[in-house]
Order: C-alpha cells, then sequence, then structure tokens
C-alpha cells in the first residue's frame, strides 16, 4: 500500500450541554484559541492550536440530546505537546486536578486532564525536547483504565 497513509489527527468533537465553560477550558486552561468556524444551522465553537481547529465543540443546550457523561468509548484524546513544566504550572494555577507520568523509556512524558464533559486530554512531550525533572513512571497504564 505504497503512499496510502492515515496521516495525523486533524480534530476531535465534544457534544455538549456546557458550551461556555467548555470553551473556557479549552482557552484558559489548555491555551487554545476560539476562532473561526463555517456558518452551521447548529451553534457550537472551533478552539485552535497553532493555527488549526483541533477541537470542535457542538452545543446540544437547544435540543433534548442528553449529555453523555464522560467520552464513551473514545478514551482519551491526545496531543503532541510543548513545554511540560510550564503546562504543569498552568494547571496547577487553575486548580485542575492532572497526573503527569513517564512512558516506560523515558522517551515520553505525559500530563492528563479531564475537560468539563469528562473527556480525557492526553498531552505528550519528546522527553528529548524538555528541560525539568522527568515525571516518576507509573506502573499503571492509563490505556488500560
Amino acid at each position: 500500500m505504497g503512499g496510502v497513509s492515515v496521516g495525523v489527527l486533524d480534530h476531535f468533537n465534544v457534544r455538549t450541554r456546557n458550551l461556555a465553560e467548555t470553551v473556557r477550558f479549552y482557552e484558559d486552561v489548555l491555551g487554545l484559541e476560539k476562532g473561526a468556524r463555517p456558518n452551521f444551522a447548529f451553534p457550537g465553537a472551533w478552539m485552535y492550536s497553532e493555527g488549526k481547529p483541533v477541537v470542535h465543540l457542538v452545543d446540544i443546550s437547544p435540543t433534548a440530546e442528553p449529555q453523555k457523561p464522560d467520552s464513551g468509548v473514545v478514551h482519551h484524546v491526545a496531543f503532541a505537546s510543548r513545554g511540560f513544566d510550564g503546562m504543569k504550572q498552568r494547571l496547577a494555577s487553575k486548580g485542575m486536578k492532572f497526573d503527569s507520568r513517564q512512558v516506560p523509556g523515558g522517551e515520553l512524558w505525559q500530563i492528563f486532564v479531564h475537560d468539563p464533559n469528562g473527556v480525557m486530554i492526553e498531552l505528550n512531550y519528546e522527553a528529548a525536547l524538555e528541560q525539568g525533572a522527568a515525571p516518576a513512571e507509573m506502573a499503571d497504564d492509563i490505556g488500560r483504565q
């Protein structure tokens, strides 16, 4: 299958009854920016990182659709990130609960945090590009939870 590739993650979509709170989380906690969005017939927001709309939010509050408590069968959504220590400080300053860990082998550091809808966000940092102390390795595997 030469020349065939799935490519990289484009975006993920969250259907929420808490649009304002969810926009605030992605802006204030993760540092994304609310930006341009096509003129869909339903309300929502697109959240940008480095000029790309990576999180699409759909406001379901005008509908009868129930709010799901978490990300369902999608266990988590991951970003390739930079600034491990800075993000830990940012999350702590916002009072956010999070886990940081080192993937066995030490080449990847991770931070896990939940958005207001219960969606688990995984932030991945290449250890070679980061400075500061590595997080302790965790024996449990986030993929099994």
